[in-house]
């Protein structure tokens, strides 16, 4: 395959798997608790990696290389994932948390100025503002339809909704600098492992852990495991490795307006005239962060 065409195709393959993450949140959440599906999404990924590195015969780790890693998995799994469906469970629109989460680049951009020392250029920072505005505007039309959804949903969800947004803003720069070294399926183990720590102690901390095995819910938890657990968070592994970590979460833009599209085929949620403006910013924003520097 090309390496154009490669770098160009795997980007948009994953920025569509992670976007259904949220429709398959909003799929699952009335059958089970945030941290009790969490806990079980983690559970069966991790049977079926498992399985898959016995095949593969990988290469594991050493004790530091694994704590590195299990912190990453921590930020980007348990509080990002944790974020997310504790603010969607307390009725903020899936929407409207992808569009708090989009703001991402921004957060990982500074931080790998600051932890990293990355260096970002004119038009790099161009497109990052450019994708904060494509976002903003998402975000204005979002509040102007959907006035009565975001007055009813408590203002803690905020407080969720922003954990995730730091989660995995801290979590990329993190594994850019600590977690590179570790092969994907080992490292990925390894996370979802830190993760279900996590979960299971908030699941069996403060939830009742009742799950409803609708086939609603059995639908969403295969999906989640197969095409967002286990296919979205490899690729996201493998992109933080092979390019900078503001290039990688210059994607994230991506996510409010592709979810949002697929919130209106799932749940008729209509796009307005602002928010496709606001789209083709962000999509501009990206392309002109990701794009290769020229060599002439």
């Amino acid at each position: 395959m090309p390496a154009v065409l490669y770098s160009y195709l795997i980007p948009a393959l994953f920025v569509w798997l992670w976007s259904t993450g949220f429709i398959g949140a909003k799929f699952g959440l009335p059958y089970a608790e945030p941290f009790t599906l969490l806990l079980l999404r983690m559970l069966l990924t991790l049977a079926l990696l498992t399985g898959l590195a016995w095949w593969l015969k990988v290469r594991w780790p050493d004790w530091r290389g694994a704590g590195h890693v299990a912190v990453t998995g921590l930020l980007v799994h348990g509080c990002y994932l944790g974020g997310v469906y504790y603010a969607i469970q307390g009725a903020m629109p899936s929407g409207v948390v992808s569009l708090i989460v989009g703001l991402q680049p921004v957060v990982t951009g500074v931080a790998a100025v600051a932890i990293l020392g990355e260096g970002i250029g004119a038009r790099q920072w161009c497109g990052l503002l450019l994708g904060l505005a494509g976002v903003s505007l998402v975000i204005l039309e979002k509040m102007v339809l959907v006035t009565d959804a975001v007055a009813a949903f408590p203002l803690w969800t905020l407080l969720w909704a922003l954990l995730a947004l730091f989660g995995i803003s801290l979590g990329t720069v993190y594994q850019k600098r600590h977690g590179t070294h570790v092969e994907l399926v080992p490292g990925t183990i390894i996370q979802y492992a830190a993760a279900s720590v996590f979960f299971a102690v908030g699941a069996f901390g403060w939830e009742s852990r009742a799950v409803e095995w609708h086939p609603q819910l059995q639908l969403s938890m295969a999906w989640l495991v197969l095409g967002v657990s286990i296919g979205a968070i490899l690729l996201l592994m493998w992109l933080i490795r092979r390019g900078a970590a503001n290039q990688v979460a210059s994607l994230f833009y991506l996510v409010p307006p592709v979810t949002a599209l697929q919130a209106y085929w799932a749940f008729d949620e209509r796009l307005g005239l602002l928010a496709m403006f606001g789209g083709v910013l962000s999509i501009t924003g990206v392309a002109l962060v990701v794009a290769p520097k020229s060599t002439a």
